[in-house]
C-alpha cells in the first residue's frame, strides 16, 4: 500500500511560535491548554516543566502566565495584569487580528457578526473585543430573524472553510448597506485544506490526526469525508486499527496544525508496519 503526505499538513506558524515560547519559559503555566493537542502538552510539561493553570484566578502577583494560542477574553487578561501577573503572550498572530478588528469596527459603530464555533476559547476572545455583543453564527439559519445594523463587520474564526463563510457573507450583503468582510481565515488553513482536498480526490483511505477538540483538524476531516469515504480522525498511532487499510492501495495523511512531526512520523511508521504485515 503507497502512503502518502499531503502537501501541506501539521504545524503552522503560530503553533510553532507558541510551542517556542512555552519551551523557553521554563516553570510557567499556560492558561489553558496552549494547543489542542494533549500529547504535545504532555511533552511540555516532562520535558520543560510547563503546567496548565485551567482557572486564571490561581495565578497570583510573580507567576509567569503563558497566554495559549487562542487567546483569552479582554476582561481576563486585564485582570491578570492588575494582579501583576507575568503575562507571557503566545496568542496567534491570527487571532489577534479578529480581536482587534472586532474592537475597532464595533468603536465605529458596525454590529460585528463573528463566523465560528462560540464555545470555541478562540471565539470567546475574539467576541469580547466588541464594544458591544457580537452575534456568533455558524450557518446562515443562524441569522434569520436576527435584528442587525445597516453597518455590519464580518469575521471568521481562523481555522474555517472559506467556502461556508462565503456562503455568510453572500447572505449579509444584499440585505446590509454597507458590509465588510475581513479575511480572517489563515494561510496555513487554506493551505493545508487545499492540499487534504487534493490527495482525499485519490486515496481510497485517509488519516487525518490532530486533537479531538481541534477545530482546523475536524475541518481536515470532513473535507477527507467529503472525497474519501473511508477517511478517519485519530489523535496518535494507537488509535489505529489495522481493517481500516484492508485491501487498500492508497493512504493519504493529514495532521491538524496542532500536531508535532514526531506524532506524525509515529502514525506513518504504524501504518506501514500494518500495511506489511
Amino acid at each position: 500500500m503507497k502512503i502518502e503526505l499531503a502537501e501541506n499538513y501539521g504545524f503552522c506558524f503560530g503553533v510553532k511560535r507558541a510551542i517556542k515560547i512555552a519551551e523557553e519559559n521554563r516553570n510557567a503555566s499556560t492558561y489553558g491548554p496552549l494547543i489542542h493537542n494533549a500529547n504535545e502538552i504532555d511533552r511540555l510539561a516532562k520535558d520543560f516543566n510547563v503546567g496548565l493553570t485551567m482557572n486564571y484566578h490561581t495565578f497570583q502577583a510573580g507567576d509567569k502566565a503563558i497566554i495559549r494560542t487562542h487567546g483569552i477574553p479582554k476582561n481576563e487578561l486585564a485582570e491578570l495584569a492588575a494582579r501583576k501577573v507575568d503575562i507571557v503572550d503566545a496568542t496567534c498572530p491570527y487571532v489577534t487580528k479578529p480581536q482587534q478588528i472586532c474592537e475597532e469596527m464595533s468603536k465605529a459603530g458596525y454590529d460585528i457578526v463573528i463566523f465560528g464555533d462560540e464555545s470555541h476559547p478562540e471565539i470567546k476572545g475574539v467576541k469580547s473585543y466588541a464594544i458591544k455583543d457580537a452575534l456568533v453564527v455558524s450557518t446562515i439559519a443562524d441569522l434569520i430573524g436576527k435584528k442587525l445594523g445597516e453597518r455590519i463587520a464580518l469575521v471568521a474564526q481562523t481555522t474555517r472553510k472559506v467556502e461556508e463563510y462565503m456562503d455568510i457573507a453572500n447572505y449579509l450583503i444584499p440585505r446590509h448597506k454597507e458590509v465588510r468582510v475581513f479575511n480572517t481565515i489563515c494561510n496555513a488553513t487554506f493551505e493545508n485544506q487545499e492540499a487534504v482536498r487534493d490527495i482525499s480526490l485519490r486515496a481510497d483511505v485517509m488519516v487525518i490526526i490532530g486533537g479531538k477538540n481541534s477545530s482546523n483538524t475536524k475541518q481536515l476531516y470532513n473535507i477527507a469525508k467529503e472525497n474519501c469515504k473511508e477517511s478517519y480522525h485519530i489523535e496518535d498511532e494507537k488509535d489505529l486499527e489495522a481493517e481500516w487499510f484492508r485491501d487498500k492501495q492508497y493512504c493519504g495523511v493529514s495532521a491538524g496544525a496542532s500536531t508535532p512531526d514526531w506524532i506524525i512520523q509515529n502514525v506513518v511508521d504504524a501504518i506501514a508496519k500494518i500495511s506489511n504485515n
